[in-house]
Formats: structure tokens, sequence, C-alpha cells
């Protein structure tokens, strides 16, 4: 895992925990806090709306504090979805490193067409502000392009922020979907990198699917570093690793421009 210094620039996780607070044990948890403590702020996707994934996030968050460093948390409300399969976003976040700003927020304007919408947090590094837009996409059978074409009106709809796009998209950052918010500036950190756990692996490779990817914006931030944590090498058997999640973390290291 990277190590990264008192003075480094912030960094930013995005995982997919694959219904966190349904089935996740105290050990599996306490993996979970492992390998995330040395970032500064954690976006996670798919989290149960009943009380057990309150609850977990909490408990993960309270296992980070006894990391060494202090620890603060938001989880969103229930998702809007009514035909499809409501859940929770969170944020985890080191308060000696960055500060959030406000409130976190699902999107409105957009709560209808998008079945599980984004959840927002602005944070301050020293002076400067960014906002992350956390979000999981419907699955490709049900075609995530349908929800993502809405993220173009999502800059002009918020002038004043500098936001960061981060997540389980379903789908290719190559998909012509994501080719409005690249004229804009916006590029993805990772190409054709697989994130998603295969069931079993293909000689020696584990990973299915490029989904999970951030989106920033060119002129505003300058990335790093940027890395993914192969969590399921510490597993015997993708099934052992599959408890954790069935998607990988993926992190950057960056610049406020």
């Amino acid at each position: 895992m990277f190590a990264f210094g008192v003075n480094a620039q912030p960094t930013l996780l995005s995982w997919n925990l694959q219904n966190l607070g349904e089935s996740k044990s105290d050990s599996t948890l306490r993996f979970i806090a492992s390998q995330i403590k040395d970032y500064h702020i954690i976006a996670l996707q798919e989290i149960v709306t009943n009380p057990s994934g309150a609850q977990a996030v909490a408990q993960l968050t309270d296992l980070l504090n006894r990391t060494g460093n202090k620890w603060s948390y938001a989880i969103s409300d229930p998702t809007s979805s009514s035909a499809y399969k409501t859940e929770r976003y969170a944020y985890l976040w080191q308060t000696a490193k960055v500060k959030l700003i406000g409130k976190p927020w699902l999107e409105k304007k957009y709560a209808q067409e998008i079945d599980r919408e984004p959840f927002y947090a602005t944070f301050q590094y020293q002076n400067k502000q960014f906002t992350v837009v956390n979000f999981h996409a419907i699955t490709k059978k049900r075609q995530p392009e349908t929800e993502i074409k809405y993220f173009k009106y999502l800059p002009e709809q918020y002038p004043n922020l500098n936001l960061i796009f981060v997540g389980d998209f379903n789908c290719p950052e190559t998909h012509t979907v994501f080719n409005p918010l690249k004229k804009m500036g916006y590029q993805p950190a990772f190409e054709n990198q697989k994130t998603t756990l295969r069931s079993k692996c293909i000689q020696q490779d584990c990973l299915a699917s490029p989904y999970d990817n951030i989106f920033y914006h060119t002129q505003k931030i300058k990335i790093k570093q940027k890395g993914i944590i192969p969590f399921h090498e510490n597993f015997k058997s993708l099934n052992q690793a599959r408890k954790i999640s069935d998607h990988i973390p993926i992190w950057i290291t960056f610049d406020l421009l």
C-alpha cells in the first residue's frame, strides 16, 4: 500500500463496498479499515438503507479512529429510486487533513432521471475547495449511459464548484456518453483499468471490467499519483475476497490549481 507523508497532497479513494451493512463481519470491517486508513477522503457506494448500513459506516469510522488519525463521516439519505435498488452513499475523511464545508446533499434536480442520484460533499484543503460527486450507476444491463448523460448538465448547474466525479459508473470511460464532459475539460483518471472482480481468475487475470473511475477538470486539478488497491491478492481465493466486495478501490493524489 502507498504511504503518504504528513504534508502530502490530499488523497481521494473511491470504493463500491457491495451491500455494506448487510453481511460484513467485524473482521471484514477491520480489513476494510486497514486498506483505506492512509487516505484522506473515502467515497463509498452501495451501503444498504436499513439501520445496519449506517451502523457499519459508524463502526468503520470508529476502527479508523483507532489507527492514529481523527476521522469523521457523513452518510446520505436513501436514494429516491422506487423502480430499482435504493441505497446510501457515505464519505469518511481525516479531519486534520481536510475540512467539510456545509452539509453533503443528494442531487435533487435529476432524482427522477437517475435511480441512485449522486451524493455531493464539498471539502477544503488549505485554502481551496473541491466538491466530490459520489455516484453508483444502474447495472450495464439497464444501460447506465441513460443516467450518465445528465452529468453534462452538472458543471453548469454548479458553476462555482470544482466538481470531481467518482464512483462505480458500470460503464467504461471510453463510452461516448462521457464525451460531453471530456469536451468541457474533464478527463478520467484511469484508462482501461479494470476494477471489478471476476468470479474466477482466468490464468492470473482476476479483474473483469473498467467500471470505477474518477473524472476531474484538468484546469482545476492536477493528479500527482493514482492507483488501485488489489486487496483480493490478500486472499487465497476470489470467493473469499468477494466477501469484502466485488470491486477494488481506486485512488488519486492531487493538487488543486
